[in-house]
């Protein structure tokens, strides 16, 4: 069992320059959405009181203003005003919700999937009780319309009709063409989750959490993209795999409190070349 490590995990200059690079996309995201350094230190405050007062209050004690005061170095009068202002981080709306719950049937359920465990071709409507898109749909949902969710997912790219008028789901499209709410949520579900599952690796020993990553640079574009091609087509296959093996796993499953999360990244970057420290790397291998 993992237990929090006895030291800080690092010094105030480290976790800085760390910081530095963590942050720069975030705060690249937040100028092209027209979110200003004083909005973003706005949230920032409000933040660094609630998490002092939920995360870091002495045993049998009540966290105090004072207290919240010293440890996020925020005047005492502003932690007064703010604290029980909770910040709102969900971003799920209940459109996410059903997509993703529906798409995770479609994608394990054996009634929807064919005899190599892909996702059926459906018709529209059954007569006879068998799957089809309206049964998938109302197995999750009677709240909306299974003709309404069809509209919208023909129009969002997410599945497509066959020319025998069944619905295709196509998957390379799921997360590519979802619409704003769906791409919010994801990236801060997604992004939330990674970084909890980090900050707690280096905060306690031994790690708890599975956290590996393959890197490689100095490669051409084109080899760049042809790794990028193969970990997308494996990542998937993956995922697909793990979603069946939960789908079915939690149908006996006596129910409680916990998350499981299992998730990938690949991407592929042009890096700045720095002529310098080009040449002193071709130094260095010279000698």
């Amino acid at each position: 069992m993992s237990k929090p490590r006895a030291k800080l995990p690092f010094s105030e200059e480290t976790l800085q320059a760390m910081l530095i690079r963590v942050l720069r996309p975030l705060v690249k995201l937040a100028l092209a959405s027209g979110f200003n350094f004083t909005a973003f230190t706005t949230v920032l405050r409000r933040l660094y009181i609630e998490v002092a007062e939920k995360e870091f209050a002495l045993p049998n004690k009540q966290q105090t203003d004072s207290r919240i005061s010293l440890l996020t170095g925020i005047h005492r009068k502003d932690v007064n005003r703010l604290r029980g202002l909770a910040l709102d981080p969900s971003f799920l709306t209940v459109g996410v919700s059903q997509t993703s719950r529906i798409l995770a049937r479609w994608l394990a359920d054996p009634l929807y999937c064919d005899a190599e465990d892909r996702p059926s071709a459906l018709p529209r409507t059954s007569s006879d009780g068998s799957p089809s898109f309206e049964s998938l749909v109302s197995d999750i949902t009677k709240d909306v319309h299974p003709r309404s969710i069809l509209d919208e997912w023909l129009d969002r790219g997410i599945v497509v009709l066959d020319e025998d008028g069944r619905v295709q789901l196509d998957l390379s499209s799921i997360v590519p063409n979802a619409g704003d709410d769906a791409r919010r949520h994801y990236f801060t579900r997604n992004l939330r989750d990674h970084v909890q599952a980090s900050v707690m690796n280096l905060m306690n020993e031994p790690p708890p959490y599975f956290e590996r990553a393959v890197h490689y640079d100095g490669m051409s574009p084109a080899l760049a993209a042809r790794l990028d091609e193969l970990a997308r087509q494996e990542s998937m296959t993956l995922l697909l795999k793990l979603n069946k093996i939960a789908h079915q796993a939690i149908k006996d499953d006596a129910g409680g409190n916990s998350r499981w999360i299992a998730g990938l990244y690949v991407m592929t970057e042009e890096r700045e070349t720095d002529p310098a420290a080009e040449t002193a790397s071709k130094q260095e291998i010279d000698e």
